[in-house]
């Protein structure tokens, strides 16, 4: 039997801590806050997407970074796993569309109260309140931590998962990045990861609160040979008072790579028509309508929230009839329905980000163990790792995998 330590109360460092325990090894798990799985309490709004019921083959489409380094995790400890873990502890669960899967409850303390249960099943001590700032590392071998007050702790093994730098009040501050950088370790660099976006034209924010639903979002990058098509997707968007959010932009938002002044997203309202349709649906409006202002024509078409904002952009004077709009004014508006472009003028901050993008690089962790490659018995798990991926539960379920696949790979 080994001491381990398990720094981070999130999903996958109970996870870590369970499964450690459950092969007979004395298990300490460490978190900063007052309360396990402080960050599990607002995800999903508080209903807690823990995961995704697709078919396991299936996840790596939605994995965004690093997915080759996700084989090994997801499939020892699968979805499916992971539902019956959380049910075996009392946690009924139920499946929804897009295969999302939530607690019956709706409730993500019942999701924390089955880690308890298992936590205290297996005789896991936990220590709340107590922050651990570094590491005891001797010959590139980690035997022990270091707590805040200056105690230290001799340990076996080390299991990190303490999260990256979204939500930092939940305690994800990233303190131990540069633990990990200063022990040798290259972190790729950090950046918010399923974030809404300012945009850089104001007509975003003068639809504040007005949500579409499938629409297309296309994103480009500027290079030195033109602009690049990076992802599109269909879904749903929602204007607000800095620009775009909801769940297309979340997550176009984590293909974002570098400068964000580089990018900017095209938007097609009408996805389901190619632009000779939408021309003539247009036509047939207009015909409809021949004899009404412009303003007034577009009621079959829009909200009528877009409706100011959709003439004002195809500089149609919203006065003029119908019948005296011209071909290539049409064609204007036809590209104001499928080929709006919106600028970025940046990422909203961490506070608001749902994941962290980067992390420590995958090439110097065993994707078998979760071990490091540079400093023995030290294992890392969940969001520190650069692999992420889209909303959907798929990174609750990434970070429970890699945590069980450490927990069940110390000595």
């Amino acid at each position: 039997m080994s001491r381990i330590a398990v720094i981070g109360g999130g999903p996958g460092g109970m996870m870590a801590a369970v499964t450690a325990a459950e092969k007979g090894h004395q298990v300490d798990l460490y978190d900063s806050n007052e309360k396990l799985g402080k960050k599990l309490y607002i995800t999903g709004k508080g209903r807690c997407n823990l995961t995704n019921a697709v078919d396991i083959g299936d996840y790596f489409d939605s994995i965004v970074h690093n997915h080759n380094f996700m084989y090994s995790a997801l499939y020892s400890y699968t979805n499916v796993d992971f539902m019956t873990f959380l049910e075996k502890n009392g946690v009924p669960l139920k499946i929804e569309r897009g295969d999302r899967v939530f607690p019956v409850s709706d409730k993500s303390s019942d999701v924390i109260n089955g880690f308890k249960t298992a936590l205290k099943h297996n005789r896991c001590r936990v220590y709340l309140n107590t922050r651990i700032i570094d590491l005891l590392i001797v010959n590139n071998t980690v035997n022990g931590i270091v707590l805040e007050n200056g105690e230290t702790r001799s340990y076996d093994a080390v299991i990190l998962a303490t999260g990256g730098k979204s939500y930092p009040s939940t305690g994800s501050d990233g303190n131990f990045f540069q633990i990990l950088e200063k022990s040798g370790h290259q972190i790729t660099p950090l950046s918010p990861g399923l974030v809404p976006i300012n945009s850089k034209e104001d007509w975003p924010r003068d639809l504040q609160g007005l949500a579409l639903k499938n629409v297309a979002l296309t994103l480009y990058k500027k290079t030195p040979k033109g602009q690049k098509k990076v992802k599109s997707m269909l879904g749903e968007m929602l204007f607000t008072h800095f620009g775009i959010s909801g769940p297309l932009v979340l997550s176009l938002s984590s293909y974002l790579m570098g400068n964000t002044k580089d990018y900017s997203l095209e938007l097609d309202l009408k996805p389901a028509l190619s632009i000779d349709q939408m021309y003539a649906r247009i036509q047939r409006d207009f015909l409809k309508y021949q004899n009404k202002d412009f303003g007034n024509a577009l009621g079959d078409l829009l909200p009528s929230k877009m409706i100011p904002v959709m003439v004002a952009l195809s500089g149609i004077d919203p006065a003029v009839k119908v019948n005296q709009i011209t071909r290539e004014q049409r064609q204007k508006l036809v590209a104001c329905f499928k080929q709006l472009r919106i600028g970025f003028a940046g990422l909203r901050d961490f506070n608001e980000a749902i994941i962290t993008v980067g992390g420590v690089n995958v090439k110097e962790v065993d994707p078998g163990t979760m071990e490091s490659k540079k400093i023995k018995n030290l294992y890392i798990a969940g969001e520190m790792l650069d692999v992420d991926a889209l909303t959907g539960g798929y990174n609750i379920q990434i970070a429970v995998s890699t945590g069980w696949l450490a927990g069940n790979a110390v000595k």
